[in-house]
């Protein structure tokens, strides 16, 4: 069932090609392997060589899903960001999970071809465009055990203050760089990437501040890995540990340091809670339409649920924030693709909303769904900790609404006479 209704009349008929061959991709690989790969107990099954992951990842770079966003000239499909939104809801309303893993894969490498390095993008990026067999995969190494919230905290006081500084330290030596340190076990694709863009500390004395971002090949001498992450929810999206010991990096390598530092990283932040938004629109939909479906069969005080009052109140709240998260996720997607500064404190509002409302869709799905939402039979149960897990992904939900509120309480003070 695909209770979906496109309200923009003007929309680009490429666009609903896309968005049908996006959801029949989701509803016949995406889901059904998720499904498989979330009853595996041993996560290193699910990664492992020849698994249904690995099958997924190459289906999905067979059909240029992983270069989505990188422009034609390099061979990618050029998606603004009204395509990347349809495309991100429709892979998440399949699988959330296989879905974020696959939109990160490609993201050192669309960081690396900004830069327009001649070298550098005939060396990585086009391997990567012309990868139809997930043999290059990125990660977002930025989450470090002792800073979680901390990376996010743009603009803040404790942003710049020495005593929180990063644990993944870049010094240069010569015409390299020699990093030492290590990422968290919350690196999305950490123990299956074969290339990070590594965020990490250059001058310890601006905290936070002084940061850089670096493109790290992860066959380099003293890369290790930790186990993958056996999680809630989510589970089909691998997330493990990064180890750096004395790793050398040419200084081209370092994309930039912390004169600009802040600037990306916001840049960086944006985009990143503007595509959660976009993905747990998907989840929430994907919750909604299932109890939808479900009230209609099943049978209560002699008719089917759909026909009590209270269960079509609770599916009409579901399918109103549904609408909502939709129409201020593709905006606000939309509007930090394509404007010179994005709007971080709309992204933040996009992810934190979009987020809470998929829990809440799920948590009055699996309740429509009654004892049967409890089982494992149903998918209610695995989009009810998927969503769960958004809550704290990328941010927690609290310290973005924090930084969010500092957003706008900056602008409002700078807008006044």
């Amino acid at each position: 069932m695909d209770s979906y209704r496109e309200l923009d009349v003007n929309l680009p008929q490429q666009y609903e090609q896309l968005r049908q061959s996006a959801h029949r991709f989701a509803r016949e690989v995406l889901r059904p392997a998720a499904i498989e790969l979330d009853k595996i107990p041993n996560p290193d099954e699910v990664i492992a060589p020849g698994s249904r992951l690995r099958r997924v990842f190459e289906q999905a770079y067979q059909l240029g899903y992983h270069i989505a966003g990188f422009p034609p000239e390099l061979g990618g499909l050029g998606l603004d960001g009204l395509g990347r939104h349809i495309l991100l809801e429709e892979l998440s309303w399949g699988s959330v999970d296989l879905a974020l893993g696959i939109m990160v894969a490609s993201f050192p490498f669309a960081s690396l071809a900004s830069f327009n390095d001649p070298e550098l993008t005939e060396r990585f990026v086009k391997p990567f465009v012309n990868d139809k067999h997930a043999a290059m995969i990125g990660c977002w190494a930025i989450t470090e055990p002792q800073h979680g919230s901390d990376t996010i905290m743009v603009g803040t006081p404790q942003f710049k203050d020495a005593r929180v500084s990063g644990q993944l330290v870049a010094r240069r030596d010569g015409d390299d760089y020699i990093i030492t340190g290590q990422k968290s076990s919350w690196v999305s694709n950490g123990t299956i990437a074969t290339h990070a863009l590594a965020y990490l500390t250059v001058d310890p004395s601006k905290g936070m501040a002084g940061g850089g971002i670096a493109f790290v090949p992860l066959d380099l001498p003293g890369v290790s890995k930790g186990k993958p992450l056996n999680k809630l929810g989510q589970r089909a999206l691998n997330q493990g540990e990064i180890f750096f010991d004395e790793v050398r990096i040419p200084r081209r390598f370092m994309l930039m340091g912390p004169e600009i530092y802040e600037m990306a990283l916001m840049r960086t932040l944006a985009g990143a809670n503007s595509s959660m938004a976009a993905a747990f629109t998907g989840v929430a939909r994907a919750a909604y339409e299932e109890a939808l479906a479900y009230s209609k069969i099943r049978i209560q005080g002699g008719r089917p649920i759909c026909e009590h009052q209270l269960v079509q109140k609770h599916l009409f709240e579901m399918f109103t924030k549904v609408e909502a998260c939709r129409t201020l996720s593709r905006a606000t997607m939309v509007y930090n693709q394509s404007a010179p500064v994005p709007s971080l404190e709309h992204a933040i509002a996009a992810k934190t909303f979009c987020t809470q409302s998929a829990f809440e869709v799920a948590s009055d799905a699996l309740q429509i769904f009654g004892g049967n939402g409890l089982s494992k039979e149903y998918p209610l149960e695995k989009l009810f900790r998927d969503a769960r897990a958004s809550l704290i992904e990328d941010g927690t939900n609290d310290a973005l609404s924090l930084a969010g509120a500092r957003r706008i309480l900056e602008l409002d003070a700078t807008s006044r006479p």
